[in-house]
């Protein structure tokens, strides 16, 4: 048979076939040792030892990655890359003892960041966004979820979703967008968060969604997310914006149990929401929710490691609850300006307990299933598609071990070789 590319000789080939991974089957790696793979257009045609696919495949191009290991491209599915300016002296207050809460009480947090997007033209947001694309390229991010957020009106967050497909057109990492009108209460909002509330439900989602038929192609819907938390949205009004949500169609997401347990994360559960994210402060009960879901409990450690926090998502209580786990990076310019999945991997290893091939299970099918994208990407099975990545290392397990660095050898897209300069 015929291919386009054979990689082959892999010391250890990380196949994760055996698909989204609950509780104790997280960390199937699928490991072929001497492996390869073979490739087609975009598309993977076959894996296995080197011996079988080089006997049963010709090819145009071949990689010999002796003594490396090939493994699905990281999916990164939290993020809010598209914003501008930053919030480098907010950093300094935290260090010097205020709350994150307490620099969003005095007009700096969210607000601030929404303050300078909006400002900003089409073209601004993609001309800042494009370098952090390309830094999360660079560290083996092939796919991504990406946040709107900050504008909080509806004319910005539009051009926030135009600027979204854009560079999702201009860029080889795929982006999957969420609308995030209900990230923080705007200024003008301050004394009457119920009317913002109530606008997003009234005017902003029929406006996303009328928009997104005449824009967004042959692209399914946006996910619709939501703040829930003390000092952001309520529960009710959480329960409100996602029911409205649904009704018209969109995924669901929420933000939950960040600093205080509220319920955000039992509503999730009941309302069939794709993930729910943070949950550094989900509840027993919660936690069991979850259990007995298919929502994904998405772990973002770089959060609480930029907050210096001392506590992180429960990740061994949501395994053993039976949930599925995944890990996103939270990249955003107030608590977690980080624009790679390793540095999420080693984190999770330290403070949340997850051996590597836990981790890397969570970053690859366990990310793709929290932004439902499992049947194409997240692991090396024929006829998915060849989102690939090539290490500088010889053993999964230095993913986690290592940390402030950076592994990725190659980057294969679809089936491309992409030229990253590190």
């Amino acid at each position: 048979m015929q291919a386009d590319l054979l990689i082959h000789s892999a010391s250890q080939l990380l196949t994760l076939t055996s698909g989204p991974q609950r509780g104790s089957q997280l960390g199937d790696l699928g490991i072929i040792r001497d492996g390869a793979i073979a490739i087609s257009g975009k598309t993977i045609l076959a894996t296995g030892t080197t011996a079988e696919l080089q006997s049963n495949f010709r090819s145009a191009r071949s990689i010999d990655a002796r003594g490396k290991v090939v493994m699905p491209g990281l999916v990164d599915p939290h993020t809010h890359l598209l914003w501008v300016g930053d919030r480098a002296a907010e950093f300094e207050m935290r260090i010097a003892g205020a709350s994150y809460m307490q620099i969003m009480a005095t007009g700096g947090g969210i607000v601030s960041t929404v303050r300078q997007t909006r400002a900003a033209n089409i073209h601004q947001m993609m001309e800042e966004t494009l370098p952090r694309l390309h830094n999360m390229l660079s560290h083996g991010t092939t796919t991504a979820e990406a946040k709107t957020g900050y504008g909080l009106e509806t004319q910005t967050e539009l051009r926030m979703l135009e600027a979204i497909l854009r560079l999702d057109e201009s860029c080889p990492i795929d982006l999957i967008p969420t609308f995030l009108g209900a990230h923080a209460i705007p200024p003008e909002y301050t004394d009457h968060p119920e009317a913002y509330a109530n606008l997003i439900g009234e005017e902003m989602l029929p406006a996303v969604r009328s928009w997104w038929e005449k824009n967004g192609g042959n692209r399914p819907l946006p996910f619709v997310d939501v703040f829930c938390e003390e000092g952001a949205f309520n529960l009710a009004q959480s329960r409100k914006i996602l029911e409205t949500a649904k009704r018209l169609g969109f995924g669901l997401k929420i933000h939950s149990d960040e600093f205080k347990s509220i319920g955000g994360t039992s509503l999730a559960v009941e309302l069939g929401a794709v993930s729910a994210d943070h949950l550094v402060r989900a509840s027993a009960a919660d936690i069991q929710a979850l259990g007995q879901s298919d929502t994904v409990a998405v772990a973002l450690p770089c959060t609480p490691f930029g907050l210096a926090e001392d506590a992180y998502t429960p990740a061994r209580q949501i395994i053993q609850a039976d949930g599925f786990l995944a890990l996103a990076t939270d990249l955003n310019p107030g608590t977690a300006w980080c624009e790679s999945m390793q540095f999420a991997i080693a984190l999770a290893c330290r403070y949340m307990r997850l051996t590597p091939k836990q981790a890397i299970a969570a970053a690859t099918i366990n990310a793709a299933f929290a932004i439902r994208k499992d049947d194409q990407i997240g692991s090396l099975r024929p006829g998915k598609q060849a989102d690939i990545l090539i290490l500088q290392a010889p053993d999964y397990r230095h993913l986690g071990y290592r940390f402030g660095g950076n592994l990725v050898d190659t980057v294969i897209k679809s089936g491309d070789i992409l030229e990253i300069k590190n």
